[in-house]
């Protein structure tokens, strides 16, 4: 799956960061970018899908390639750029329970993009994806609930939301959580677990937890450094086997 936003926790707030141009920044996320039945990643094969093809198996109800022409008009690869079309076609392929597409479809409505900005649409549409698995709309879910966007402010929905995505190995959840016991939103303040989420994301690949981690280690004695760095090789253990298990 290819996302089509940049999510990113930064130190005392949650926040959501969008630009466009930072399309040609992205990562495979997850799986890769579905066309019909083939994985056809851009970043992978250096083109964009076929147009032509891409609207006619959209065209004859395939969820996958109506995905890929809503993320092709968002993006205007291959096409314009085009907010309006994107959620056309998001839409469709999310009412077919296309994770991504809700994930993206939700986003649309977050940010006011080829329709008229509802955080209640956005909060609904993460959900139905976040109820499928999948961990970016998990950790957005988990961002309404702290902000109390679309949704009543629920610190310990927040927490329980980041946690599946974290689980899943996905490093923006794991600082959050991170963030959270460093500053006890709705749960005592715990530098050690805090340290350890954030060791944990530095390892998944976010930079910034590295300097989070920093931070809350001036704060910390010598044991509870040592404790924090257990705890974090046994929640990295923990990720990786249940990780082994869904391979």
């Amino acid at each position: 799956m290819w996302i089509d936003k940049s999510l990113v926790v930064t130190w005392g707030k949650l926040a959501l960061r969008v630009t466009k141009s930072q399309f040609s920044k992205l990562r495979l996320f997850g799986q890769c970018l579905l066309l019909g039945c083939a994985l056809t990643p851009f970043s992978a094969i250096g083109q964009v899908p076929d147009f032509a093809e891409t609207l006619v198996l959209a065209e004859t109800g395939n969820a996958r390639a109506q995905f890929n022409l809503g993320l092709m008009y968002y993006i205007g690869a291959g096409v314009p750029e085009d907010n309006v079309e994107a959620v056309k076609w998001y839409r469709l392929a999310a009412g077919q329970g296309h994770a991504a597409a809700q994930l993206n479809f939700g986003l649309m409505y977050s940010n006011g993009e080829g329709l008229p900005q509802d955080n209640e649409e956005a909060t609904r549409w993460f959900r139905l994806a976040a109820d499928q698995g999948d961990a970016l709309a998990q950790f957005n879910l988990g961002l309404h609930y702290m902000s109390g966007e679309g949704v009543s402010q629920d610190d310990a929905e927040a927490l329980r939301w980041f946690r599946l995505a974290a689980d899943q190995g996905h490093a923006n959840s794991q600082s959050a959580i991170g963030s959270i016991y460093a500053f006890g939103s709705g749960v005592p303040i715990d530098y050690v677990t805090a340290y350890a989420w954030f060791n944990v994301a530095a390892v998944f690949g976010l930079e910034q937890a590295s300097n989070l981690r920093s931070n809350v280690e001036e704060s910390m004695t010598s044991d509870q450094i040592t404790e924090a760095q257990q705890l974090s090789i046994d929640i990295f253990e923990r990720i990786q086997g249940e990780s082994a298990t869904v391979e």
